[in-house]
């Protein structure tokens, strides 16, 4: 169930930053983050009045609102401006350091062992964001927008350590929380912000909001805690690898998103950094730290 649940997750994630550009034509980034996770955390409250689950309490609920706050607040704030000016293939691209930057901050919290693995696999994935970033494979990138889509990176991969640490909550129940919680914050960002609240106009961007709440937001969501309640944080994070190569094709098709030799070479990097550093089994030799209990 778990893997089948990572594969779907790891697949249909791959529409979600594309939905994010055509919803960004439209709206404004905070404004449409947080609409796209308010109506997300509706469909799911509504989902767990019909089966009646309840609401967690405690440390449990402070794992919720913690995870929400991370997890949709901090990293889609920072993703949806990167994806302004960045193509969904590019930032779904850099998204795919998110399991090393997974098992570093799960290392750095005691959760996981060290390797000598992560550090050259990072410096591989180091070397493919250099190589994506550089003007001579194409226009250069906005420096500001490439470094809120790694602050997302980070961010993302917080959230899955952070929800390790809590008691268990079901996943609706977590993500119904959760998106609330993210959800708060972005409409309060963008009020402070200044950024206009308006009704969608276009079909195109109808779609997008209707992709990113149901599929995007409640199913991927939903899935992505149910393997993550079977499987390591780093192991869970290895979704992020599969999806680039979905976001890459839907955007060549849909948004005219260029493929240059630079996200073909830069992503290979990454993808081998990844590798490396967290999908490549462990071997014992390799072990730097023990975990400290």
């Amino acid at each position: 169930m778990a893997f089948a649940a990572f594969v779907v997750t790891a697949l249909l994630a791959g529409g979600n930053a594309v939905g994010v550009r055509f919803s960004n034509r439209e709206l404004a980034p905070l404004w449409g983050a947080g609409l796209r996770f308010s109506l997300a955390a509706l469909v799911l409250l509504a989902i767990m009045a019909i089966r009646r689950l309840p609401l967690p309490r405690g440390k449990a609920l402070a794992g919720a609102l913690l995870y929400g706050l991370i997890n949709f607040g901090f990293t889609f704030a920072l993703a949806y401006y990167a994806l302004v000016r960045l193509h969904a293939g590019l930032g779904q691209t850099l998204l795919a350091l998110v399991p090393l930057a997974t098992l570093l901050l799960a290392v750095a919290q005691r959760q996981e062992r060290l390797r000598l693995a992560p550090i050259v696999g990072t410096l591989l994935a180091l070397a493919g964001v250099a190589v994506i970033s550089g003007a001579s494979f194409g226009d250069s990138l906005p420096f500001l927008s490439l470094l809120a889509a790694l602050g997302a990176v980070v961010c993302f991969a917080e959230a899955a350590v952070v929800v390790k640490g809590f008691p268990r909550v079901h996943p609706v129940t977590m993500n119904a929380v959760g998106m609330a919680t993210g959800a708060a914050f972005l409409l309060i960002a963008s009020l402070v912000a200044g950024q206009p609240w308006k009704v969608p106009e276009r079909t195109a961007t109808w779609v997008a909001v209707g992709f990113l709440v149901l599929v995007g937001s409640v199913v991927v969501f939903v899935l992505y805690l149910v393997v993550l309640k079977y499987w390591e944080a780093s192991r869970v994070a290895y979704g992020f690898v599969i999806t680039p190569i979905v976001t890459v094709l839907l955007s060549a098709w849909l948004d005219d998103e260029p493929i240059r030799v630079g996200l073909v070479f830069g992503g290979m990097l990454i993808l081998a950094g990844v590798y490396v550093g967290a999908l490549r089994p462990a071997r014992l030799p390799e072990t730097l730290a023990e975990p400290v209990p």
